[in-house]
């Protein structure tokens, strides 16, 4: 009778016991329903959340979210920009890191000023380098000028409108009077340049009249435009006095770290720089020659800020700086190959050519020695 007690209740306790488990089972069951089912209404909620909506005139509508999307001027082989301006802008963005993107639009924009660079981010344009590099300070809170004193910052500010509305006109003025050696200068090819396949011929003269037309106009309402070319270029060789003499030997113009006027002294002086060897301008000569430590400014800058500068400028590449699919550097290369092999095909093309002109020119040269020769035979049997 006890062992039968007993093992009633050693049925009942297991009876319990499994109760208890499914019950358990049951709850963990709910639990993982539960978070699944939470798991699926966050993502519905995403994919039925809309996508943000670009302002209209927003050049740029697939943007994303705080990546600065930069207009500026194609590059050249010389230079990465034939702009100070644009160059300015994107010298600070590589310096404060910030993310951005080059859009390559070929000139076709202006910003709503008429300007370039412009910029936009998250769908908004900001116009003017000043107004661009004040209006990234404030939203990503890099601002290179944050260690300078009050005296220091307003010395900056006077250097850097002596750059912008002295040296920078002596620059122009030399661009706009001489724009064949400009182009020389810089390398230019305008069908690169403005993404076009009109023959370079109409878009010389066409674009060398625009620009020389507006430039010059531009150029006496600045009043630069109204002196000799002498007295302008000892106006342009005076502000590289001044700015050798601020710099002395220090690596940049308040210390060891770069602020925004070694960005806006960079950007003009590469301008004056960077313009070809073979071409003649006296002012990047008297530069070399005289301010070694603005040269060594310049190409600490350089490889500060832009240690590609030689691949952009090799191919011309707007965005060298973002790493690029291996898909697409394999078509990047391809198609240099393809220009090498287009260029020694026309070398080869035009060398044909001309041995082809040099046999013709002898074949004429060997007729008319013997229509010559029959001249005088005929003359000298008339004599006879």
């Amino acid at each position: 009778m006890t062992e039968t007690v007993t093992n009633t209740n050693d049925a009942t306790a297991d009876v319990k016991e499994t109760k208890d488990q499914i019950n358990e089972n049951s709850k963990e069951e709910t639990k993982d329903t539960t978070e699944t089912q939470t798991a699926v209404n966050e993502v519905a909620a995403s994919a039925a959340a809309p996508t943000p909506v670009a302002p209209k005139g927003c050049r740029n509508p697939h943007y994303e979210k705080d990546i600065v999307y930069l207009f500026q001027f194609s590059r050249t082989p010389a230079i990465v920009s034939v702009s100070p301006f644009c160059l300015k802008v994107e010298t600070w963005l590589r310096l404060a890191g910030i993310k951005y993107e080059n859009v390559d639009h070929k000139m076709k924009y202006k910003s709503k000023k008429g300007q370039l660079p412009f910029i936009e981010l998250n769908g908004e344009e900001i116009a003017d380098s000043t107004f661009i590099i004040k209006e990234l300070c404030l939203r990503f809170g890099k601002d290179l000028d944050s260690t300078l004193d009050n005296n220091q910052k307003n010395i900056s500010h006077a250097m850097i409108s002596m750059i912008e509305n002295h040296l920078l006109w002596v620059v122009n003025w030399w661009k706009i009077k001489y724009t064949d050696v400009m182009f020389k200068g810089y390398k230019i090819n305008l069908q690169n340049f403005l993404g076009t396949r009109f023959p370079n011929s109409i878009l010389n003269f066409f674009f060398k009249y625009k620009y020389r037309r507006v430039g010059l106009k531009k150029l006496k309402a600045h009043g630069i435009g109204v002196h000799t070319p002498e007295e302008i270029d000892q106006l342009g060789k005076n502000d590289l006095k001044v700015l050798s003499d601020m710099l002395g030997d220090k690596p940049y113009f308040f210390g060891d770290e770069p602020t925004n006027l070694d960005i806006v002294a960079f950007a003009n002086l590469a301008q004056i720089y960077f313009v070809d060897k073979e071409v003649e301008y006296s002012l990047r000569d008297y530069l070399i020659e005289n301010f070694s430590n603005l040269v060594g400014h310049v190409n600490r800058m350089k490889e500060r800020c832009f240690p590609d500068w030689d691949d952009i400028c090799k191919t011309l590449d707007m965005n060298a700086h973002i790493q690029k699919p291996a898909s697409e550097e394999k078509e990047v290369k391809s198609k240099d190959e393809e220009k090498k092999a287009e260029k020694e095909g026309d070398k080869i093309v035009d060398d044909k050519i001309e041995k082809e002109k040099d046999v013709d020119k002898e074949i004429d040269e060997n007729k008319d020695k013997d229509k010559e020769k029959d001249t005088n035979k005929e003359d000298s049997k008339d004599s006879k």
